[in-house]
């Protein structure tokens, strides 16, 4: 009797709504992470989507790193206000205060890392649907000029661990980010 007792209240747990505090304080447990992704691109100009993979590096609470393996090896290094893009030989590097689009769309997945709901809020308007172990986060630009470049982001995962994330842009393309835990 025991043993059905806790296992119903182990389902209902499972099949209670998660709320967005939930959801942070079990982002922000996570100090450290690597992941691979690969990434599909969707444009209206071309047929076929563009496909993309590599790794995904976190640790908290602002050190984020895209290193694109495939086509071609490209990356992204996020480190506080510090964003370092390298494409083949060129480099760039940006202060995100200087660029206020950007910074938004960093945000909306570094704060969901960080578990840092102020920041994302200062950002989107977010609402959360789903469960523990399937939620889904969509957040939507405050910014006039971030809803020009893009009308939403979706972030779905299970537990602390984020699983897609896919970004709606204003002109109707979008790309479809899959993520696998366990990186390099």
């Amino acid at each position: 009797m025991l043993c059905t007792a806790q296992a119903i209240a182990g389902e209902a747990q499972e099949t209670a709504f998660w709320t967005m505090d939930e959801l942070m304080q079990e982002m922000a447990q996570v100090k450290s992470s690597s992941a691979t992704f690969t990434e599909r691109k969707y444009l209206a100009m071309l047929k076929e989507p563009l496909k993309s993979s590599g790794t995904l590096e976190y640790t908290a609470p602002g050190r984020f790193e895209k290193i694109t393996l495939q086509p071609k090896r490209e990356s992204m290094v996020l480190d506080g206000d510090r964003l370092e893009v390298e494409n083949g030989s060129r480099k760039r590097v940006l202060s995100l205060q200087e660029f206020p689009e950007i910074w938004a769309l960093v945000e909306s997945i570094r704060s969901t890392l960080a578990g840092d709901m102020q920041t994302l809020a200062r950002f989107y308007v977010f609402t959360l649907e789903g469960q523990r172990k399937h939620w889904q986060l969509k957040l939507l630009p405050r910014d006039t000029r971030m809803k020009n470049m893009v009308t939403a982001i979706e972030i779905s995962g299970s537990d602390g661990q984020i699983v897609t994330i896919e970004i709606r842009e204003a002109g109707g393309d979008y790309s479809v980010m899959k993520i696998s835990k366990g990186g390099k």
